[in-house]
């Protein structure tokens, strides 16, 4: 994997000037930002299959690598769509520790599948012209403004170099989905092999290891919520982990 850490792109071409989402918008798949109900399965149906025209380039993709690309572009479209509804919930912050544990477990889930197969190969030297990336920087906003009370956090990006640093939920959140809507853009285009090797590139050097450090931030607050009401010293820490859970107590055992 490593020789195909230099894999250039992208180069021009002539393609539909909206971003994947707002594909899905123009589609009827999604609502606008500010709109609700969501349609989940008519929206997945619209982010997570390839575009008319790629049928072609489809069709010359062995059947074992087609399925494995679209279970990864199911698992890549459901974290878009979950991140962006979660963060239209401005008053949903324990909601919102809940949904995110669940699908970063499953795009995790689907990044394990990817680590346990062979290094994919792009079909030519340059990555083709995908169109725009969506603009995750609003959500990324609201996110932040949902989550921050534990927004920021320490993680050790490397546990064999362990060198901790701070980072925020925020940002790594957008990070992973930004990575995962790369990968889906080149499949609806039909680039099966290069969505896979951009997705299992991206698994190992980044969104992996954001996925992780996330998921164990985010289960570290659900921790002190339940484990911490006896422990001398965990006020603070307390007292933030009730804020987004509600403050609700469990049950004795």
């Amino acid at each position: 994997m490593t020789d195909q850490q230099q894999h250039p792109g992208p180069i021009s071409g002539d393609l539909d000037p909206t971003t994947l989402l707002e594909q899905a918008v123009l589609a009827g798949a999604l609502p606008p930002m500010d709109e609700h109900p969501i349609d989940v399965d008519k929206a997945l149906a619209e982010l997570a299959r390839p575009l008319p025209g790629a049928a072609d380039a489809v069709a010359k993709v062995d059947v074992g690598t087609q399925a494995l690309a679209q279970q990864v572009a199911d698992s890549a479209a459901s974290f878009l769509l979950a991140l962006r509804e979660i963060s239209r919930d401005a008053d949903g912050g324990g909601r919102a520790i809940s949904l995110l544990l669940l699908e970063i477990s499953q795009a995790l889930l689907a990044g394990a599948q990817l680590g346990a197969q062979r290094d994919f190969t792009p079909r030519a030297e340059y990555q083709p012209d995908i169109g725009p990336e969506t603009d995750l920087d609003p959500m990324r906003m609201r996110l932040a403004a949902i989550l921050e009370p534990v927004d920021t956090y320490s993680l050790v990006f490397d546990p064999y170099a362990p060198e901790v640093v701070e980072s925020q939920l925020s940002d790594d959140l957008t990070s992973i989905a930004s990575d995962l809507e790369t990968g889906l853009r080149h499949f609806r285009q039909g680039n099966t092999e290069e969505a896979l090797w951009w997705w299992q590139f991206s698994y190992v050097s980044s969104w992996g290891n954001l996925a992780g450090a996330a998921l164990n931030a985010l289960l570290s607050v659900v921790s002190h919520d339940r484990l911490d009401r006896d422990v001398p010293g965990e006020d603070d820490v307390l007292a933030v982990a009730d804020e987004m859970l509600g403050g609700g107590t469990p049950a004795p055992r």
